[in-house]
C-alpha cells in the first residue's frame, strides 16, 4: 500500500480541489493545505510549481500511481504519433482500474486497484488481475460471476456522483462494460479541470 492510499484526502487539500468529485472531500469544508502551516499556504507559484502542480493531480487522480509508473507512461505517450497530452489522457484512460472505475463497478480508483488485484475481473472472458493492463478499443470488461453480488460493487452502481462516460457502453444489469474508443481530454469526466499540456512543459524542462 502506498502513502497515496493511506492518505488520498491529502491531495485534495494540497491542492485546494475535490480531485475525485467526492461528497466527502475535506475541500468541500476546508479550502487550506494539510499541515500545521495549511491555512499560511497561498503564496503566488512560479511556472515550475505550476506544471508539478499539473503534473500531480493528474497523477493522483489515477490512484496508486508511482512517479516511474507515470513517467513511463508519459515517455510512451511521447512516442506515439500525435498531441503527446491527448495521447496521455488516451493511455492513462486505457488503464484496466480506471476502466473499471469509470464502468461504476467500485466506488473509488484506489478500490478498482484493489478489485483488479484481487481477481474480481475478466476481459473477454478471461481472468486479469493486473490494475495496469490496457485495456483495447472493443474489449469486453465484467465482473466475474461470484464477485456481482457484493455490496460495494452493487452500490457503486448507483452512485448519483459521477455518470459513466460515452466512450463506455456499460450494462449494469450484467456487470459488464464495452471499452468503445479511447478517449481524447475533453471526452473524459474530470471532476475538476485537468491540464497535460502543463505536464508535457513540466517533463520536457525536467
Amino acid at each position: 500500500m502506498t502513502k497515496r492510499t493511506a492518505a488520498k484526502y491529502k491531495l485534495d487539500r494540497r491542492m485546494g480541489e475535490n480531485i475525485w468529485g467526492r461528497a466527502k472531500s475535506p475541500v468541500n469544508r476546508r479550502e487550506y493545505g494539510p499541515g500545521q502551516h495549511g491555512q499560511r499556504r497561498k503564496g503566488k507559484l512560479s511556472d515550475f510549481g505550476i506544471q508539478l502542480r499539473a503534473k500531480q493531480k493528474l497523477k493522483g487522480y489515477y490512484g496508486d500511481l508511482t512517479e516511474k509508473q507515470f513517467r513511463r507512461i508519459y515517455a510512451e505517450a511521447e512516442r506515439v504519433k500525435g498531441d503527446t497530452g491527448e495521447n496521455l489522457i488516451g493511455l492513462l484512460e486505457r488503464r484496466l482500474d480506471a476502466v473499471v472505475y469509470r464502468a461504476k463497478f467500485v466506488p473509488t480508483v484506489f478500490a478498482a486497484r484493489q478489485f483488479v488485484n484481487h481477481g474480481h475481473v475478466r476481459v473477454n472472458g478471461k481472468k486479469v488481475n493486473i490494475p495496469s493492463y490496457r485495456v483495447k478499443e472493443g474489449d469486453v470488461i465484467e465482473v466475474r460471476d461470484r464477485s456481482k453480488q457484493m455490496v460495494a460493487v452493487l452500490e457503486a452502481t448507483q452512485l448519483p456522483e459521477r455518470d459513466v462516460p460515452d466512450y463506455m457502453d456499460v450494462d449494469h444489469s450484467k456487470l459488464a462494460a464495452t471499452f468503445v474508443r479511447t478517449p481524447t481530454l475533453g471526452d473524459v469526466p474530470y471532476p475538476v479541470v485537468m491540464e497535460p499540456n502543463l505536464v508535457v512543459e513540466f517533463y520536457a524542462k525536467n
